[in-house]
């Protein structure tokens, strides 16, 4: 296996702090084409993890982390960042590199850079080698619960704040409803002009044959991109989308997990790599994808929660975006410290706090009864 990230530095995990979360409810209800609808953020908890040389790094976490991956690393053992992240990956291999216990290795793939730059006294994001503080962004929300002017009013918003490209979801009534869709395209078109870049997210929700119709309906309206129109598991469905000629680029990517599917979906015509920082099985898998899209002289984003994110965009040109999702992002923003700053279509990370400076504001989660419990780790020796 190829592998971007190499470094040789020794850890010993001595201690994790795990607090959990009481559910963080969001402001509205949010609701995509196939998710169900969202009351609250997904974030269950987070973690302190500390190494024998006093670094601690902090991460939201699941509690199945706690269970399937803790006692795998509090053992005592001294392993390099390269080792211990071979070993779990390996580990994990029978539960699937899309499972979620290999997302959790990801998370401590993380965890682990956050201690090796934190050690080299650098942020996180010139420690992996970036020549700039800030990402390029663009802004995505519009749940289908949003009346046609809440969602106008939103996308406007967004525009105003200095965003060049905005998202928003499609495949309302579960994906039978194509013209309040193409209604609500054609009155946010209207409102923000024709130089912003508009995109649609389907969520998986419609087949090929259905996705084809949307697009066509959709071509006037001069999409930047159409998001997982069909199952993004669905390879030979993507190529027979651009057999048919689906007139804007196809993105997919979020419900990935490791490289080599990206390898595919660029074979199978996709126009717009997505992977989703905080699911990934290994993280510099971010950075190999965001080449493989260079060489192919194809777009690539990245989302996942902006806190993160903003970190590895600092690595990205300026036409390589990450996405703030706004509705889900914002409550728990209110409970992160050290965030990156928001700023004309740009997030702008601390320049001189070392590791990822992000972490949960614990004493503001437990005046305001989301914070639940709170349990310590030891290692065996």
């Amino acid at each position: 296996m190829n592998n971007t990230f190499q470094f040789q530095d020794n850890i010993q995990f001595v201690k994790a702090v795990y607090y959990n979360f009481h559910p963080i409810p969001l402001p509205k209800p949010f609701k995509d084409g196939t998710g169900g609808m969202g009351k609250y953020a997904p974030e269950q908890g987070c973690i302190e993890l500390y190494d024998s040389e006093g670094a601690c790094a902090h991460l939201c976490v699941g509690r199945s982390f706690v269970k399937n991956i803790l006692p795998m690393i509090l053992d005592g053992k001294t392993r390099t960042y390269s080792q211990w992240r071979d070993t779990l990956y390996w580990k994990i291999r029978n539960s699937g590199f899309q499972s979620g216990q290999a997302v959790e290795v990801g998370q401590l793939d993380l965890m682990m850079l956050d201690i090796l730059a934190q050690r080299a006294g650098k942020p996180l994001h010139r420690f992996l080698g970036a020549e700039k503080d800030w990402a390029a962004a663009y802004k995505g929300g519009g749940s289908l619960l949003l009346e046609d002017e809440e969602l106008v009013d939103d996308m406007l918003r967004y525009v105003q704040e200095g965003y060049q490209t905005v998202k928003f979801k499609v495949g309302s009534s579960d994906g039978r409803d194509m013209e309040r869709d193409i209604r609500r395209l054609k009155k946010v078109r209207e409102a923000v002009g024709s130089r912003i870049g508009i995109a649609v997210d389907a969520n998986q929700r419609w087949n090929v044959e259905d996705a084809h119709r949307f697009a066509k309906l959709a071509e006037p309206y001069d999409l930047a991109w159409f998001e997982e129109p069909i199952h993004a598991h669905d390879m030979n469905g993507i190529k027979q989308l651009k057999e048919l000629g689906v007139p804007m680029p196809l993105a997919f990517g979020e419900s990935m997990r490791i490289y080599y599917a990206y390898e595919t979906y660029a074979e199978k015509g996709v126009d717009h790599l997505q992977p989703s920082i905080g699911r990934m099985s290994r993280i510099d898998d971010m950075l190999k994808i965001r080449d493989l899209a260079r060489n192919k002289g194809i777009t690539f984003s990245s989302g996942g929660r902006i806190y993160l994110n903003a970190i590895f965009g600092c690595l990205y040109g300026e036409d390589e975006m990450i996405e703030y999702h706004e509705p889900i992002s914002k409550p728990v923003g209110k409970y992160t410290m050290f965030q990156p700053e928001e700023r004309n279509g740009r997030f702008y990370c601390q320049p001189d706090l070392p590791g990822n400076p992000q972490r949960m504001d614990l004493e503001k989660l437990e005046k305001d009864g989301l914070l639940e419990s709170k349990k310590v780790f030891y290692s065996e020796i």
